[in-house]
This record gives structure tokens, C-alpha cells and sequence, in this order.
């Protein structure tokens, strides 16, 4: 069992994805996108520096330098901030099934972000692995009216909102990258084998930093300040705010990293890239949304397009 702990914890982190998919949309929809998101990225942050204080015994990342915080504040300002603000949108506007199908996208935007900012090579298994996620994303979304002529069935902005949430994602990840990069060149060689499962950790922290601060000066700037107390009321807004927090910032994006430590990054990215598919169900049954044969095979042919980026 523990030759696959890698391909556990990669399935571990999909189902742990659509329960924060789940519970977000729940979240927004009582609390607000950005009241919900300054609770998630505050409980997200005082938990990652407990886990920091528990096995590191300093309550932040304490190797990482300059270049480090400087490349994952900013990763956190697109991933989060912006990425997460279209994320929620579009749970609002398409609901938290195809918003997680818009997210398949974030492989594509990463490859091509990979390729603009540092170089990596962009060959032509990539573009056949977006071709095939974008086909299941246009099997999901176009239809025919009335007139049998191909039309969208979504609200433009719920698509747009959708198209941003992935490209927040992937841009995000490359940024996070260069920086965890440089945050393991500022650990010394002989403490980097006791502490590299918990950098990502670190790394995810400075990120929510970032996005602490973006939205609750947003919340600030836009006079809404006084919403975060009344949301001290909202108590199923809040407790599914707290489930997003643990199966999503915290738990989720933690151990997907750590997935790609103990397995080949290609399985881990597939495996964590059923969420799209798991999330079919749960959707039907919380937010009575219809299942059709065309989501359903829209779903599966973006996975496949994802697998393709990573085993190809």
C-alpha cells in the first residue's frame, strides 16, 4: 500500500477538492465572495502557521528569502485573489460543477505561462492535450436553440468568470514554483531532507498572505467593511466556509504538492483532475442540478485532455 501513497494522496486531494468546491459555492452564496475568502485565507493562514509552529518549531518559513516572498506574494495575488475572485463567481453564476470544469483549463494556461516565463519547452503533445480539454469544455457548454443552430448554454459572464479562474491557477502555479524554487535554494543542504515535505506548506502560507491582504483591502476600499461582522451570524455560511478552508487551501493544495514527492508528477496531475467528474453527483443531489449525457462526457474528455498535458 505504501508503494502507491503518492497515487492515495493525489485521490485524496480530488475528493478533498470537490468538497471545497461543494461547500464554496454554499459559502458564497450566504456569505459573499469576499467575505467568505478573508475567513478562508485568516483560518487558512492560522493554520498553516500552527503546522509550521508544530513541526518546525517557528510559526512562519523561516529559510525563505526575498526572491522567495517576492515570487509566491505574488503567485498568491493571481491564484488567490484573482484566480479564486473568478473562481467564486462562477460558482455563483454556473455553479460549483462547471466551475471545476473551467478549472481544467489551468493546465493549458500553466504550459503556455511556462513557456512565456521560464523557458520551458512547448512541444506538440501540449497543444493536442488543450485541444482536448478544450473540446470537452465546448461539449459542455455549446447546444443548439430552437433553430438547431449551436449556441452557448451558459451565461457569458458565469464562461468568462470560468476561462479567468483557470488562468489564475495556472499562471499562479508557475509563479509558485519559481518561488519554492527559491525558497529550497535558501535552506541549507544539511536541513533540506528534514523539512522538504513542509515547504509547500510554507510556500502556501506567504501565498495567503497575499490573498488575505488583497481581499480584505478590497472589502475595505469598497466600504463593505462591516459585512465581516455580520457574517459572525451567517453560522452555515461560516461552518461551510470552514469545511472549504480544510479540504481546500489547507489540506488540498498542501498535500497536492507533497503527491508529486512520492509519485510521478503525470499520475498525481491526472488523478487530482477528476474532480470534474467526482463533483457530478454530489451536485445533483445538493443543488438539484441536471446531469445530462453531454456534461458527462464533456467532464470526462477535459480529464482526459488534462492527463494528456502530464503522460504524454
Amino acid at each position: 500500500m505504501m508503494g502507491y501513497l503518492g497515487e492515495l494522496i493525489s485521490l485524496g486531494v480530488a475528493f478533498s477538492w470537490t468538497i471545497a468546491a461543494l461547500s464554496s459555492e454554499i459559502g458564497s452564496k450566504r456569505l459573499g465572495v469576499f467575505v467568505m475568502n478573508v475567513w478562508r485565507m485568516g483560518v487558512t493562514l492560522l493554520l498553516s502557521a500552527l503546522l509550521m509552529w508544530l513541526t518546525l518549531g517557528q510559526p512562519y518559513p523561516v529559510y525563505a528569502g526575498g526572491e522567495a516572498w517576492s515570487w509566491l506574494l505574488l503567485s498568491g495575488v493571481v491564484g488567490y485573489f484573482f484566480g479564486d475572485w473568478c473562481l467564486f463567481n462562477s460558482y455563483l453564476t454556473i455553479g460549483s460543477r462547471m466551475g471545476q470544469l473551467f478549472m481544467t483549463l489551468a493546465p493549458m494556461f500553466a504550459a503556455l505561462s511556462a513557456w512565456i516565463m521560464i523557458g520551458q519547452t512547448l512541444a506538440w503533445t501540449s497543444l493536442v492535450a488543450m485541444a482536448v480539454t478544450l473540446m470537452g469544455i465546448s461539449i459542455s457548454v455549446l447546444g443548439r436553440d430552437d433553430h438547431h443552430h449551436v449556441s452557448v448554454t451558459l451565461p457569458v459572464k458565469g464562461i468568462l468568470y470560468g476561462i479567468g479562474a483557470g488562468l489564475g491557477q495556472g499562471v499562479g502555479l508557475v509563479l509558485s514554483k519559481i518561488g519554492l524554487d527559491h525558497y529550497i535554494q535558501n535552506v541549507p543542504a544539511d536541513v533540506l531532507p528534514q523539512i522538504e515535505s513542509y515547504l509547500p506548506f510554507g510556500s502556501n502560507m506567504i501565498r495567503c498572505v497575499a490573498g488575505l491582504v488583497c481581499f480584505s483591502m478590497w472589502l475595505i476600499l469598497s466600504g463593505h467593511a462591516g459585512r465581516m461582522r455580520e457574517s459572525l451570524r451567517e453560522r452555515k455560511g461560516l461552518l461551510a466556509t470552514m469545511v472549504a478552508v480544510f479540504t481546500g487551501p489547507f489540506i488540498g493544495v498542501g498535500f497536492s504538492l507533497m503527491a508529486v514527492q512520492y509519485t510521478a508528477a503525470g499520475i498525481a496531475s491526472t488523478i487530482m483532475a477528476l474532480t470534474p467528474i467526482l463533483i457530478l453527483l454530489p451536485s445533483r443531489w445538493l443543488f438539484y442540478q441536471p446531469i445530462t449525457m453531454r456534461n458527462v462526457v464533456g467532464a470526462v474528455i477535459s480529464v482526459i485532455g488534462v492527463s494528456l498535458f502530464f503522460l504524454l
